[in-house]
C-alpha cells in the first residue's frame, strides 16, 4: 500500500426536495383543501477519524463525494425522504484545509471525532404550510434549498512521540530499524527514505512511537531535494531527535543546515524540544569523539550525546533521554507479567 499524505477532494451536500402543491380529492368531500407535503432534507457530508488507517491512499482513486438529494413532497401531506449522509473516513491526525490550502477547517486528532463539512439543503414547504383563513386554497410551494459544493484538501500529519531529523544518510532509518520492528529501506546513497516510517520503541517497560522522515538538504524550503512538506509529520511530536553524521567532515555546517530549514518551515518547529546526537561514532576513535562533541556543543549550546545505530553503542542512553522529554500521558506502559508469561495456544 502506498503512502499518501495529501489529497484533493470535491464534496457536495444533497439538495432539499421541493414542496408539493396538492389538494385533497375524495368522494363526497366538496372542500378538501390543500394537502401538499414538504420536501425532504438533503444529505450532509461528514468527516470522521477512524482507527486502522495511516494513509490517504483511498482518496487517490475516488475524489468526488456527493450526498443524496432529498425527495420531493407528495400529496396527503406526505413529507419526502431525507437524503442519506456521506462520511469521509480519514486517519487520525488528518488536517482538513479549504481550497486555498491555508485555512484549517478541522483537525482530526482523536478516534471517533466527526465534523460536518457541508450541510444538506432544507426541504421546501408544501402548499399546506401556506393555508390561512383568507387563503384557504394556496397554489404555491417552496423549492428545496440547493446543496453546498466545495473543494477541500486532506493533509495527513502523523501522530508520533519522537521525530527524527537529519541530512540524508545521517543514520535515521538505521536507528529506527535498530530500536523497533520497523524495516525501513537502508542503503549507502541519499534519499533512501521517500516517505515517513513509524516504529514503536521500547525502553524500561515503556513504549513510544518514533517517526522517521526523509532527509533535509540545504534549500529544502525552496523545493530542493524532496522539499520540506513532510516536516508536518513531526509537528505533533513531543521531542525531536536530531542526528548529526560524525563522519561527514563538517558536522557544524550539517547541524546548521537542519536548523535553518526548521526556521524556514515555521509553525514553531525550530523551538520544539530537541535532542542533538552525534551518530556513527563507531567510525571515530576516542580523541575524535571528544573533539567533535565539543565542537558540536559549542555550535548548538546544549549537551550532545554520542551514539552508533550500527553497533548499538549509546542507543539505550538516547532512548532514556527521549523518554524523559516525553509527557507521561503519551507513554505506553508494557506489562511485565505479559512479557514473562509462557505461550499458550
Amino acid at each position: 500500500m502506498k503512502f499518501l499524505d495529501l489529497a484533493k477532494v470535491y464534496i457536495r451536500s444533497g439538495s432539499g426536495g421541493a414542496g408539493c402543491v396538492s389538494f385533497r380529492r375524495e368522494k363526497f368531500i366538496e372542500y378538501g383543501g390543500p394537502d401538499g407535503g414538504d420536501g425532504g432534507h438533503g444529505g450532509s457530508v461528514w468527516a470522521e477519524a477512524v482507527d486502522g488507517l495511516n494513509t490517504l491512499i483511498d482518496f487517490r482513486y475516488q475524489q468526488h463525494f456527493f450526498a443524496q438529494n432529498g425527495q420531493h413532497g407528495m400529496g396527503r401531506q406526505r413529507t419526502g425522504h431525507t437524503g442519506d449522509d456521506i462520511v469521509l473516513r480519514v486517519p487520525v491526525g488528518t488536517e482538513i484545509l479549504d481550497e486555498d490550502e491555508e485555512t484549517v477547517i478541522a483537525d482530526m486528532t482523536e478516534i471517533g471525532q466527526r465534523v460536518q463539512l457541508a450541510k444538506g439543503g432544507n426541504g421546501g414547504w408544501g402548499n399546506v404550510r401556506f393555508k390561512t383563513s383568507t387563503n384557504q386554497a394556496p397554489r404555491r410551494a417552496n423549492p428545496g434549498q440547493e446543496g453546498i459544493e466545495r473543494t477541500i484538501w486532506l493533509r495527513l500529519k502523523l501522530i508520533a512521540d519522537v521525530g527524527l531529523l537529519g541530512l540524508p544518510n545521517a543514520g535515521k532509518s538505521t536507528f529506527l530499524a535498530a530500536t523497533s520492528n520497523a524495516r525501513p529501506k537502508i542503503a549507502d546513497y541519499p534519499f533512501t527514505t521517500l516517505h515517513p516510517n513509524l516504529g514503536v520503541v521500547g525502553v524500561d517497560n515503556v513504549e513510544f512511537v518514533v517517526a522517521d522522515i526523509p532527509g533535509l538538504i540545504d534549500g529544502a524550503s525552496e523545493g530542493r531535494g524532496l522539499g520540506d512538506l513532510f516536516l508536518g509529520h513531526v509537528e505533533r511530536c513531543a521531542v525531536l531527535l536530531h542526528l548529526v553524521d560524525g563522519s561527514s567532515g563538517d558536522l557544524v555546517a550539517d547541524y546548521q543546515t537542519i536548523i535553518n530549514e526548521l526556521e524556514a518551515y515555521g509553525d514553531g518547529l525550530a523551538h520544539k524540544p530537541r535532542l542533538t546526537v552525534l551518530n556513527k561514532i563507531d567510525t571515530l576513535d576516542e580523541e575524535e569523539r571528544a573533539f567533535l562533541r565539543d565542537e558540536l556543543e559549542a555550535a548548538c549550546g546544549t549537551p550532545v550525546m554520542l551514539m552508533s545505530g550500527v553497533s548499538g553503542e549509546g542507543v539505550t542512553d538516547v532512548l532514556r533521554a527521549l523518554r524523559e522529554r516525553i509527557d507521561a500521558n503519551r507513554l505506553r506502559h508494557r506489562s511485565v507479567e505479559d512479557d514473562d508469561a509462557p505461550w499458550q495456544p
